[in-house]
Order: C-alpha cells, then structure tokens, then sequence
C-alpha cells in the first residue's frame, strides 16, 4: 500500500523522536536495589489489569539496552524519550541516591551519544514511590519539593551529558484517572477533591525546572496530554459540559504555564487550587518548550442528573477508531494546535511529545504490515503540517511508541510500538511502521541538507 504524504511539506528543521516509558518497557523491577512505586501496587491489585499481566518482565528493556539503543538509531531518529523511574533511583522517595541504578541510566545515556542521538529523559512518567503516596502522594505539597531533590540528584549523575529534560508526563491524567476515578494508579476515587493534584504536579515542575537550570540544563519542559474537545451537541447543556470537560482536562494544566493564572473553578462550584504566593510566578516561567502528547478528540455531552460529574464523554460520530476504540480524527489536532497558538501568542516551541494508536496484532513474533499505524501516523503529520502553515511553531514530532509494551491497566492488550514485541520471548520484530518513520525521516533529512538547514 502506498501512503500519500502531506500536501503542505513539513519544514526541513523539524526534528524527529520516539519514545517509551520505564514502567512499560523495563522489567527488572527488584534489579539495583529498586523501590516500590505506585504501580507495583496497582498491578499486584486483582482484576486491576484486564488480562491479568504485569510489568515483569515487559520488554525486559532494562537488560536488552543496546539491542534497544540499536533500535532507535535504525530509524535515524534526533531524539529518544525514555524515562527515569523515580523509584528506582531514590528508592522510597528520599535519602540518598541508588547509585548502581544510576550508574546504569549514566551508561544508557552514553550509549545514545555514541550512536548521535540526543537523550531526552522524562523524570516522572507515573511511576511515584509508594512511600511517597503512603505520606498523601500527589495531593501534598511536600511531593513537589521532594521531586525537586529527586530532579537534582538525577542531574547530578547525568546532567554533564544530558540538556534536554522532561519533568513530568501527563499530570491531567493523574489527576484524572489515578486520583479523580481510581482508573490508574494510585487509583483513589476522590473526584473533584482530586484537584489539589493538579497545582502539585505543575509546582513540582517549576522547581524541579530550576534545580536542572542550575545544573545547566538548556531545554526543561513537561508534556501535556491534550485533548480537541467536541460538543455532542448545539444545545446549551451539551456546549457548558463541554467548556467544563476542556477546563478540567486541557486549560487546568496550560493555562498555568502559557499564562500564568488558572481558570476559574469556582464559576463550576469547584474550590480554588492551594496556591501560595509564588506559585504562579515560578509556574508561569519554568517551560522553554511546550511539551504535547496528543492521541484522539473527546466527545463531550449533558450529563445524567445523577451522575457526579458535570458531563458525559460519547462516542465521536463517523470516525475510524483505534484498538483502544479511540476516535481518529487528525484535523483535531491541526484544530487543537491552531487555537492554543491563536490564544497564546507568546506560546514556546511546540514539542509533540507523544503520537501513536493501538490496533489488533499477534502476540507471536514475527513481521506486522501496519498500515492502519502508517495511516494514522501520516495522517497526523500532515495535520502538523497545515498548523505549521498557519503559523503554529512546532519543533519536534515524538511517535509512541519505539515498543510494544505493558499498556498499563489493559496490560498486554494494546500494541502501540513501531517494533512488535513478543512477551513471552522478548523477541523484537521492527514492523511496516519502523521502515516508514525511517524512510520519512530519512526524507526529511534530505530535505534539510536541500534547503542547507
């Protein structure tokens, strides 16, 4: 099958990524003195995941790191996202540094530099220590300072050779899913007294940005998962549920950083967040790069009058879906990126730091022509593209994922990555996907030695 590229060609100076995330890929999970996190709590839970599965050893990545280092640089990607579990490092979320299982990141590190690809570490993708929960988690503003140590200690090992930095992945679906409705881990079900979560996580960020500053860090963001919001309708109820749901899920979260105020909450009947003087100030000037992870609209409906939330989620008419059986709709992406840009002019570069679907493939070893992947993925190129001609900056494109993984609580049911996983032997096979980021990567370096970029 032949896939089309974008009409409108993406600039020559775009740079490309992939990236994964610890939890998913490691395994090893007692290797190095490592601690416990949230997650391990949750997988031990019964019926938390769906098939069952767990994170040991997932891709056994922890011990297969230059079978993986050769992965990434097969595809001639600029960057690689991976992702430093907390809990590991700082076993219990204080105290002294693990220095074997830094020393294992440090040497990681080196062998992405030798191969000329800039390592780009996420210190925070889910994985809190669990004594760090045990003390109130999230929901304490004593986590942001205790994340800020963990940030300078992992600067420490690897900050000579390490300049671009993510902080902290996802927040809204912390807070959402692992504190609001008890979907992920730490999976408490506080609904909307969850909120205090979100100025947490973002404060987090902030000091944590200024501790890798101080180390010399050139480029700190954290990355927002972001959402085009759809009315399920024209009539008031559909339209108001809809303004509440893209408050809570995108502009709770940007808004801090791209304008240094929150929304008001209390025009929903929600409390105002537990901000101190300060907060919004060290908030509003922590980011020199937008980080977005962007998968799929939400449709968004009145709620039932019983329901304790101000709104219904609904499926997306007149769309393809996903295996996740989320909603395919590229151009909400170009639309999501467009307004941010319309209503944010002095908005940072853009990194799309996630992109990627799910679909039904084998579990078995062996090559997967994934053309629904390929579609997808071009698709959402070429919707980047027609932001970037209205003017949108985005710097970087990140596909998730570089693996098949442990898809948290749907275990091994979804399949996200450009290289197919067999989890019962490990056995990692780079499907149709691989060779067409590669190729379209490959592309566009051309391109830029064209344009003598």
């Amino acid at each position: 099958m032949v896939h089309s590229q974008s009409a409108i060609p993406l600039p020559a100076q775009l740079r490309w990524s992939v990236a994964t995330s610890a939890f998913q890929i490691e395994g090893s999970r007692r290797a190095d003195g490592s601690g416990r996190s949230i997650w391990d709590d949750f997988v031990d839970r019964p019926g938390a995941v769906v098939d069952g599965s767990t994170a040991e050893p997932a891709c056994d990545s922890y011990r297969r790191t230059t079978e993986d280092i050769e992965l990434v640089a097969g595809l001639g990607v600029d960057a690689y996202r991976f992702s430093i579990p907390w809990s590991r490092v700082q076993p219990g979320g204080s105290g002294p540094v693990n220095r074997a299982a830094l020393d294992h990141y440090s040497r990681f590190v080196d062998g992405l530099l030798q191969r000329g690809i800039t390592p780009q570490p996420t210190l925070y993708h889910w994985e809190l220590p669990s004594e760090i929960e045990a003390d109130g988690g999230w929901l304490s503003r004593d986590t942001a300072a205790r994340f800020a140590d963990y940030a300078a200690l992992v600067t420490d090992g690897i900050g000579d050779r390490v300049h671009d930095w993510y902080t902290i992945n996802e927040p809204a679906m912390t807070t959402l899913q692992g504190y609001g409705i008890g979907d992920l881990a730490p999976a408490r079900r506080l609904l909307f007294d969850a909120l205090p979560t979100v100025h947490h996580q973002l404060l987090a960020h902030a000091w944590a940005a200024s501790a890798l500053r101080a180390a010399g860090a050139r480029r700190v963001g954290l990355t927002n998962n972001h959402t085009q919001v759809l009315p399920g309708g024209d009539t008031d109820a559909d339209l108001a549920a809809a303004h509440v749901y893209d408050t809570l899920h995108n502009r709770l979260f940007s808004e801090p950083l791209l304008a240094g105020t929150y929304p008001d909450l209390e025009v929903f009947g929600l409390p105002a967040l537990p901000v101190l003087d300060g907060d919004l100030e060290s908030i509003a000037s922590s980011t020199d790069f937008y980080g977005m992870n962007f998968y799929n609209p939400t449709t968004v409906g009145a709620a039932d009058p019983d329901d304790p939330l101000p709104f219904a989620l609904l499926p997306t008419p007149d769309v393809p879906t996903t295996g996740f059986g989320w909603p395919i709709m590229p151009e909400a992406l170009r639309d999501f990126l467009v307004d941010l840009a319309r209503r944010h002019p002095n908005l940072p570069p853009i990194v799309i730091a996630e992109n990627g679907a799910s679909f039904p493939e084998p579990s078995t070893a062996g090559r997967v022509e994934d053309d629904e992947r390929i579609g997808f993925l071009s698709a959402h190129l070429a919707a980047i593209a027609e932001a970037m001609a209205q003017g949108v900056q985005v710097e970087e494109y990140t596909v998730w994922s570089l693996l098949d993984n442990f898809e948290w609580a749907d275990g091994h049911t979804q399949r996200f990555g450009l290289v197919h996983v067999d989890f019962q032997t490990g056995i990692r096979t780079p499907k149709a996907s691989y060779d067409w980021y590669r190729d379209r990567i490959r592309a566009s370096r051309e391109n830029r030695r064209g344009s003598g970029r």
